[in-house]
């Protein structure tokens, strides 16, 4: 599960919060399309979607090992891994195209863990249903705000 907090904490590390005010700043000049969610509701939907990977992961760790099983903790360890990045590269590193081309990539890697874990463990494979919903958003959203703001140094 040490991957998943390192995901959390860079997570956090990146959050456009009052903790965080250059972030924040930038994050608020950004040109976002209208149906952006708000703030608050980033911070609510993360730690819901991240717990519930946390359950979906420590059901796959206690299965049988087997082929599958070793297949689906990877895209497990890949999905985790990757969000985390992703929050660097568009919060840190203002990489706006690159960031909505990771979230694709976060969105595949989903789908495929989604399909891997099924025939391992079911329950897991649906902790990960909510994420998958919520990455095909983000990649629609990250898409919009990307093209919306093609200067990706917008300070």
């Amino acid at each position: 599960m040490g991957i998943l907090s390192l995901s959390a904490l860079i997570g956090r590390r990146n959050a456009p919060d009052p903790s965080h005010p250059g972030i924040r700043n930038w994050y608020r000049r950004l040109d976002k399309p209208s149906y952006t969610p708000p703030d608050a509701v980033f911070g609510a939907v993360w730690p819901i979607l991240e717990t519930s990977m946390a359950v979906g992961g420590y059901r796959l760790l206690r299965r049988t090992p087997s082929g599958r099983r070793s297949a689906s903790i990877g895209l497990w360890l890949a999905t985790t891994g990757m969000i985390g990045g992703w929050t660097e590269n568009f919060f840190r590193k203002h990489a706006l195209a690159g960031s909505a081309t990771a979230s694709g990539a976060i969105l595949m890697t989903t789908a495929a863990y989604v399909a891997t874990t099924h025939k391992v463990d079911h329950v897991a494979q649906q902790t990960a249903v909510p994420l998958l919903g919520w990455l095909a958003f983000a990649t629609l959203l990250a898409t919009r705000i990307s093209q919306r703001n093609p200067a990706t140094g917008v300070q």
